[in-house]
């Protein structure tokens, strides 16, 4: 059964859905860039013109990022690779900026992404092959103009049919406060789960090997248009590095 808003009032009461759970670790301090780096090499950046891969920075706790000049964007990528994991965030982002979770990462953003795409149009933690051919590009729901409005997508090709009620979306999805946003990459080829507040969203069995076992855990400002004044803001940023068992 999908989600009806008084559930939903229940479960989403308080600022973080998660407590500390087992097996987790921080990616993040809240206090600075430690363990992460910015790339450059995405084809969100204008490298010909020496930019740097957007502009990020930590503030109130969280790591902030933006176009540095209109257009110019990238991605902000850990030190560390990681091989199969469940990886936790939670977002804060303006209506209108184009990101995305980056699951095993090259330095030039290839990689499979439980998108975040927080604008019209857009969607949440639908599965993306970024920089691999724009496959698997799968979603069960779009945003409309208003932040506040989406449209489900249906059809046979789509894993999951979205559990959450449009009408309810609202309540679900408190834009302005802090979302909790979980992806969970297993395998190669990989079968790939995403969550929103703890409501499984989809899931996707990748078919083919065609992309690296290990890679880094990455955050994107996308390129082109003007963004320079809308912020993309994510904190609490934790990984459980799984030993999955062969198939």
């Amino acid at each position: 059964m999908r989600i009806q808003w008084m559930l939903l009032t229940a479960v989403l009461g308080g600022a973080s859905l998660q407590a500390a759970e087992p097996g987790f670790r921080s990616l993040f301090d809240g206090k600075t860039l430690k363990g992460w780096h910015i790339s450059a090499k995405t084809g969100h950046s204008r490298a010909s013109q020496n930019q740097s891969g957007g502009k990020w920075f930590v503030e109130d706790g969280a790591i902030h990022g933006t176009q540095d000049i209109p257009g110019n964007g990238g991605i902000i990528i850990t030190d560390e690779t990681f091989k199969d994991f469940e990886v936790v965030i939670e977002m804060k982002n303006d209506y209108g900026p184009d990101s995305g979770l980056f699951l095993r990462s090259t330095e030039d953003g290839k990689a499979w992404q439980a998108m975040i795409d927080y604008h019209a149009n857009g969607n949440l933690m639908g599965i993306y092959g970024e920089g691999l051919g724009g496959r698997p590009s799968v979603r069960n729901f779009s945003f409309l103009e208003k932040v506040t409005d989406i449209v489900e997508v249906d059809g046979d090709a789509i894993p999951i049919k979205l559990p959450v009620l449009p009408a309810s979306w609202p309540l679900f999805w408190r834009h302005g406060q802090w979302n909790e946003l979980r992806a969970r990459i297993v395998h190669n080829p990989p079968h790939i789960t995403t969550w929103i507040n703890g409501v499984k969203i989809m899931e996707w069995q990748e078919t083919e090997l065609r992309h690296i076992e290990k890679g880094g855990i990455a955050l994107q400002v996308h390129g082109g248009g003007d963004h320079t004044k809308e912020f993309v803001r994510y904190r609490k940023i934790r990984v459980k590095e799984l030993d999955s068992p062969r198939r």
